[in-house]
């Protein structure tokens, strides 16, 4: 019997750190796990998979793998347990996933192997109140469907930007334990114990049903809606990898910058009477780049695209670039805050930007070097 563990959270809500942390400082370091990622994006940040029968593999450490399910995501499941045989599978869905369609697909698996352990979300105590507010429809789904809700970045905040982020968690989901703790002061086992609560989770269930029913029921009448216009337009959510591995992170230099490129009060960015599939929202680019980087050249784009609304409403970018005298530099950015650090050589520069209404020509002019 493998469990299965759900590990949700918006664009660079902290999700990938988390569950570096419950692998090295939980229970979970003793368990033969598989880690499944799905990221929403056209490029990948870390290569060196084998791609496999729709599932591309990474050999971790302390025992674990990591899959990116590229083809069907039940059929490709299904092949993770015949292959491994896991104590555990940790999905971590894409930032603008929604929790109950992950939780729904995993149920529909035709295995007697798998067992639904917990479901969290992990919410940016930073950006909360502009998420819940401009992007509701995929935020809010991703909490109220939790057993459990983990708090990232509480400690830089105040305490009165909490406890506004738990009135928005309470609103939402009035029954699952919240961690607010700054997780540098817990271990992984105390946040792994706080997301123990069988009650929550059996609750969180009927509510991530509920929710998914929903979704299926607009869809159809979307769909017949459609037909009924002679509309035949579909698209498909592209899927791309997006990955942050121990041997990735030998930092050195630990910058942050802050560009404030959305006020919190203004209005939601799209019609959240409707419902919509993450790729009717927002739109991703994947660049590479030879270019090398000085820190202050790379910290000099990173503010043009904060601040420069001509590019679009950018939510989310992360990549590793090659730097001057032999250094390499990764950055992550999340709605306007970004930190860069150095990091290990890597095969070649390549980032990528998530966003909505975004100029992907003036993108790739501005950060192509």
């Amino acid at each position: 019997m493998s469990k299965v563990d759900i590990i949700s959270g918006f664009l660079g809500a902290g999700k990938t750190t988390l569950i570096k942390k419950l692998l090295k400082e939980s229970s979970l370091k003793d368990e033969k796990v598989v880690l499944i990622e799905n990221e929403f994006g056209e490029i990948g940040i870390d290569g060196g998979f084998m791609r496999e029968a729709g599932v591309e593999v990474n050999e971790l450490s302390q025992g674990c793998i990591c899959c990116s399910l590229v083809g069907d995501f039940e059929k490709s499941l299904s092949e993770v347990i015949e292959s491994y045989h896991p104590d555990r599978i940790i999905i971590e869905p894409s930032g603008v996933g929604k929790l109950s369609d992950i939780i729904a697909a995993v149920k529909n698996v035709k295995s007697q192997e798998l067992e639904l352990d917990r479901f969290l979300a992990v919410v940016d105590a930073k950006k909360c109140k502009m998420y819940h507010k401009n992007f509701g429809e995929f935020f809010n789904n991703q909490i109220a469907s939790a057993s459990c809700v983990v708090l990232s970045r509480t400690q830089d905040v105040t305490e009165e930007k909490i406890e506004e982020c738990l009135d928005i968690v309470r609103e939402l989901n009035d029954h699952a334990p919240v961690v607010t703790t700054s997780w540098d002061d817990i271990t992984g086992d105390q946040i792994l114990e706080a997301t123990n609560s069988k009650e929550a989770l059996e609750k969180a269930l009927v509510a991530a049903e509920l929710e998914h029913q929903h979704e299926h029921e607009h869809h159809e009448h979307h769909h017949d809606h459609e037909h009924e216009h002679h509309h035949h337009d579909h698209e498909e959510c592209e899927s791309g990898h997006h990955h942050e591995h121990e041997h990735h992170h030998h930092h050195h230099d630990h910058d942050h910058s802050h560009a404030a490129i959305h006020d919190e009060e203004s209005k939601a960015y799209f019609d959240e009477d409707d419902l919509h599939d993450a790729d009717e929202v927002f739109n991703s680019i994947g660049i590479e780049t030879a270019h090398a980087f000085s820190h202050d050249e790379l910290d000099e784009k990173l503010k043009v695209l904060a601040s420069d609304h001509s590019l679009g409403h950018i939510l989310r970018s992360k990549g590793i670039v090659k730097g001057k005298d032999g250094k390499w530099f990764e950055f992550d950015f999340v709605a306007g805050d970004y930190e860069i650090r150095e990091t290990t050589p890597d095969v070649g520069g390549r980032l990528c930007v998530i966003g909505q209404d975004i100029d992907a020509h003036k993108i790739y002019a501005l950060m192509k070097g």
